[in-house]
């Protein structure tokens, strides 16, 4: 597999499991890029939903992508801290200046003190049966939100303390 290079500006396009696209940020910053993780970061870049909508985002991100985790990981620095919203989505592939993935519609919302809640277990209960998810993939999605827990739990990779931080001095370095 291709990795995309360190300072290069690239697309993040989020699928469903029947290949129709779902979300796409516009812009990020490559900040680490090899075969097997890719780091990115965004300010108030432009995205675009599957139905025409569109936003911008409203604060700093450092997203972070493991070819071999069924999981990515957005950190959202916010004043009163960092927010990590992760999407339990299977591994990334990046292809023609973009980073792909399959959402699975199962979320982790992080919060700054290292709680978390699991969002959109009825939309994926949904989607499993409209698109006919394999009963392996429900096994593979739920093993990785357990990982996900874990990595909470230990500090370990984006979670762990200056992580967010260390990766925005990067992403600061290639904005002057």
């Amino acid at each position: 597999m291709v990795a995309p290079k360190v300072g290069a500006d690239i697309q993040i396009q989020s699928y469903k499991h029947n290949g129709t696209l779902h979300r796409v940020w516009d812009s990020s910053v490559v900040l680490k890029g090899t075969e097997k993780i890719v780091i990115g970061a965004n300010d108030k870049t432009h995205v675009t939903e599957s139905d025409g909508r569109s936003w911008v985002t409203r604060e700093p991100a450092i997203c972070y992508f493991h070819s071999e985790y069924w999981f990515n990981i957005i950190g959202m620095l916010r004043a009163d801290g960092i927010y990590y919203y992760c999407n339990i989505s299977s591994p990334f592939l990046y292809e023609n200046s973009a980073l792909k993935y399959i959402d699975y519609d199962l979320d982790l919302k992080v919060f700054p003190d290292m709680t978390y809640n699991i969002l959109d277990e009825d939309e994926y209960e949904e989607h499993k049966v409209e698109m006919n998810y394999p009963k392996v993939l429900d096994q593979i999605l739920y093993a990785n939100i357990d990982h996900l827990k874990e990595w909470v739990h230990q500090r370990k990779g984006p979670f762990s303390p200056g992580f967010i931080d260390q990766w925005y001095e990067h992403f600061l370095a290639f904005r002057w």
